[in-house]
């Protein structure tokens, strides 16, 4: 008896331990904290960029992904900065040449922004958590920082905390809420003459503050690649966020934490835009938690130069996100505000679409992960994906056919059955495949656009 009471305590003690670790401030020890379960479970965010550059608003829409970013606007009229003519000429043609992008704040308004909408709008798009971008690279922050003294949204501008504002509207809802932050800033003197002093006595105290005002549960961070993280101090404030601070429990963070962190340390994995090579494909690690981000556009800020063609459809979207979710990851979508606070109606119209969408078949997104037999190449046009969870294997289709889908791997299954879809379907097990008889439907079955989900129950073991 003594020695079973003994065994308990000791094994207590081994529990508290794990709930109440220390985390240090060094890459091993933070890496070795589990991501919170949330954001596996949620696999579907939107990110938002506005600030400033939603004044100007304007990109090329051709050339390289980097050079279709409106939010690029202020650098990229920079000498030092190269410079690209098409944003200058367009800048000097439409504003003139004494008008700086400093300037631009006068139009900077939100005068139409209503967080509740926004997040109804969120949450009519099925997402499960909101990223804002409290300061871009241009050090404009859209709450009341002390350390951005007269370069903030309640000082200058809209003279509103517009961070706090969605964030209490967010969570309302009943997502999470989380912010992007730029580590640096552009133009800031302090960064260009005393980096260390920026960072202790700028940019640490900033995200500190961002975390302490709103309890965020995702900060997403961003311009890390000038400096290593050590030169950024990045562990000593993960150190703080994980073992001090509020959500020390709840929060997520990415990868994005020194010019060396990308895809190896911090949380969660990042990649851009489909971005290949080092920026992606290596990040997609099996069972390491990763998310995608792009904008329904070219732009993550909105663009006023782009028209239909430069905007992803909602089947395309939605195939997007199939695709992600079926490797493992994580899809956070951008939209682009207008500086007056509203939401562009083909963007609402997307987000809605996706939402429609995910009514009738986020079952096989949400809380899933990759299937075990889910192939590492992707194929150009391939049109059949698969998700887990628990013992169900969900195959995703996104493009009707005529003829049967056979899947190698399945041996048994209780039964199979189409997501929105009540009649039977018809499928046949042998040895080590699955074939699974598309019904034939009609225009009164009002079956979901897009892509179409079969549930094999307990097909995933």
């Amino acid at each position: 008896m003594k020695k079973t009471l003994f065994i308990s305590f000791i094994l207590s003690l081994g529990l508290h331990y794990s709930y109440a670790q220390e985390y240090k401030s060094t890459w091993e020890s933070i890496d070795s904290r589990p991501i919170p379960e949330w954001f596996s479970e949620a696999k579907f965010g939107i990110f938002i960029h506005w600030g400033l550059y939603s004044v100007p608003a304007w990109a090329p829409t051709n050339g390289p992904v980097y050079e279709k970013y409106s939010e690029w606007y202020w650098a990229r009229q920079n000498p030092s900065d190269k410079p690209f003519p098409a944003f200058t000429d367009f800048h000097n043609k439409m504003y003139g040449e004494k008008t700086g992008y400093t300037d631009f704040v006068s139009g900077f308004k939100a005068e139409m922004f209503d967080p509740a909408k926004w997040a109804e709008i969120f949450k009519q798009s099925g997402a499960k958590y909101i990223v804002l971008t409290s300061k871009h690279h241009d050090g404009f922050a859209l709450w009341p920082s002390e350390q951005a003294w007269n370069w903030n949204s309640e000082e200058v501008g809209p003279h509103r905390d517009l961070a706090g504002d969605l964030s209490e509207a967010i969570k309302q809802s009943g997502m999470h809420m989380g912010f992007y932050y730029s580590l640096y800033e552009w133009y800031n003197p302090l960064y260009k003459k005393d980096l260390p002093k920026y960072v202790s006595d700028h940019m640490i105290p900033q995200m500190k503050d961002l975390v302490n005002r709103y309890q965020p549960d995702i900060v997403w961070t961003d311009g890390e690649w000038e400096l290593t993280s050590d030169q950024w101090k990045s562990t000593d404030f993960l150190a703080w966020l994980y073992n001090e601070s509020p959500v020390k429990n709840t929060v997520v963070v990415n990868d994005r934490w020194g010019k060396e962190t990308r895809g190896k340390h911090g949380g969660i994995y990042t990649t851009e835009y489909d971005l290949v090579g080092d920026l992606a494909a290596d990040r997609v690690k099996p069972g390491h938690p990763w998310e995608e981000c792009r904008g329904i556009g070219g732009s993550f800020g909105y663009n006023r130069n782009e028209n239909l063609e430069n905007y992803e459809t909602s089947e395309s979207l939605i195939r997007i996100l199939i695709d992600k979710v079926s490797m493992g990851g994580n899809l956070l979508l951008n939209v682009g505000p207008t500086a007056d606070g509203r939401i562009p109606v083909i963007m609402q119209q997307r987000l809605k679409d996706i939402g429609d969408w995910l009514s009738v078949n986020g079952d096989a997104i949400y809380g899933t992960h990759a299937w075990k037999y889910t192939a590492k190449e992707k194929k150009k046009e391939q049109t059949i994906f698969f998700t887990a969870k628990g013992d169900d294997l969900y195959v995703i289709i996104t493009r009707w056919q005529n003829q049967p889908i056979k899947i190698e791997g399945v041996s048994k299954t209780d039964a199979v059955n189409m997501l929105g879809f009540n009649r039977k379907i018809n499928y046949t097990v042998s040895k080590n495949n699955i074939t699974i008889h598309l019904p034939e439907v009609s225009p009164a079955d009002n079956l979901s656009s897009y892509a179409w989900v079969f549930k094999v129950t307990g097909g995933a073991k």
